[in-house]
């Protein structure tokens, strides 16, 4: 299972949709793709709600549980970057790493800003880039919360802008080139990062690219199913399935001709009717774990 960019520390972290999906999934091997806890972020300011602590307790619970946990840095938990090689608690610290799957195939696992050129070159831009980036989601709170009123899903209006962006497009198109040949020079059959906030599952010159996305906008995870198929989960797509599937049915209607004839009987033939007893135990199962596969 792969996840990257829940930057923790944020307003802007989608922790409860987060928390939802890891109670959903388990793996035997989890990787985090960088960007995890946004530390640009908490050095201007401490924002660590319980939900954020919620989820770093589950995935140490996962790993109590025999998980295998890899952190891949990226460059807002960069200061991890200075441990690589370290084992906190069942977490392993690596700069990178090489995945096998079930199928055979040899992926090169990044967070991928070694290949963003603005973060190569101009720094001080990507922490500028950063700032406007955050007004950008403070509009998508403001949206989110007239669609929950009006009943509606979780839905992005800046990851939708930056896909109209016609630069921006330009720009995930090369950083998708750059990462396909880091993979091919690093003798893997594909690559997944994270980084640009953009999910995306395809083939690329004969070589696999999967981004894992994000859990501030897309809410998106990678998983590999136990036969090594990898399957991109849109996870605000996968819960609306799922409520869908888990809803009771509606009762049948009687016509008003109907229903009229049935309240003069029970008007006529008053009798007493008990609420059915709650036995113990007899609560709706919650969902079954999907299960994913992991080869270190």
């Amino acid at each position: 299972m792969f996840l990257s960019d829940f930057h923790l520390g944020t307003r802007d972290c989608q922790a409860d949709l987060l928390l939802g999906f890891l109670r959903r999934y388990d793996a035997d091997v989890i990787y985090l793709v960088g960007d995890i806890i946004d530390g640009w972020k908490l050095k201007n300011g401490w924002f660590w709600p319980q939900s954020h602590n919620d989820v770093v307790q589950k995935l140490l619970r996962k790993v109590r549980k025999g998980a295998r946990l890899i952190y891949v840095p990226g460059n807002h938990d960069e200061f991890l970057r200075d441990y690589i090689g370290a084992n906190f608690g069942g977490i392993e610290v690596c700069d990178k790493a090489l995945h096998e799957t079930a199928a055979g195939e040899r992926l090169l696992v990044i967070h991928g800003d070694q290949f963003d050129m603005v973060m190569k070159h101009a720094k001080w831009l990507a922490h500028l880039g950063d700032w406007a980036y955050s007004l950008a989601l403070v509009s998508n709170t403001y949206v989110n919360m007239v669609r929950r009123r009006l009943g509606l899903t979780y839905w992005s209006l800046s990851a939708w802008a930056k896909l109209k962006v016609k630069n921006a497009v330009n720009f995930i198109s090369k950083f998708e080139e750059f990462l396909v040949e880091e993979a091919r020079g690093q003798g893997a059959t594909g690559v997944v990062c994270g980084h640009i906030h953009h999910a995306a599952e395809r083939d690329i010159d004969g070589m696999r690219y999967l981004n894992c996305g994000d859990w501030v906008e897309s809410c998106t995870a990678i998983v590999e199913h136990y036969d090594g198929r990898l399957e991109l989960v849109r996870w605000v797509e996968e819960m609306a399935v799922l409520d869908a599937s888990e809803a009771p049915e509606p009762l049948p209607v009687p016509d008003a001709a109907r229903a009229a004839r049935l309240a003069r009987l029970g008007d006529a033939n008053p009798s007493p009717v008990m609420p059915s007893p709650v036995m113990p135990g007899s609560a709706r199962p919650g969902p079954v774990s999907s299960g994913s596969r992991a080869v270190a």
